[in-house]
């Protein structure tokens, strides 16, 4: 496998990932108001829990979000800061109105 292979491959992932409306959704209310649980998500995208936790599986699998536990309830939030760029070109938003 050629070395400049390996960033193609990581970058390919990610829009993968972003492939979806739902999930781009996600990930675009998470830029831009922080940290959630998946009752803000839920309420924010009118999905129902268990669909919003299948969506945020794929993308903590891709690396984009990390969850963090505090008591009974998991928190999400951005783990790739690259992810802003993309999101706010595919949107034509600017990068800087995110967190």
């Amino acid at each position: 496998m050629e070395p400049d292979i390996i960033p193609y491959e990581e970058k390919a992932v990610l829009l993968k990932a972003l492939a979806h409306p739902l999930r781009l959704k996600i990930v675009r209310g998470l830029l831009v108001c922080g940290c959630r649980n998946v009752s803000c998500i839920e309420e924010k995208t009118g999905q129902s829990q268990s669909c919003i936790s299948q969506h945020l599986s794929k993308l903590r699998a891709a690396g984009i979000v990390r969850a963090e536990r505090s008591g009974n309830e998991v928190y999400y939030t951005i783990a790739d800061p690259s992810v802003a760029a993309v999101v706010a070109a595919l949107l034509g938003e600017r990068e800087e109105d995110y967190h």
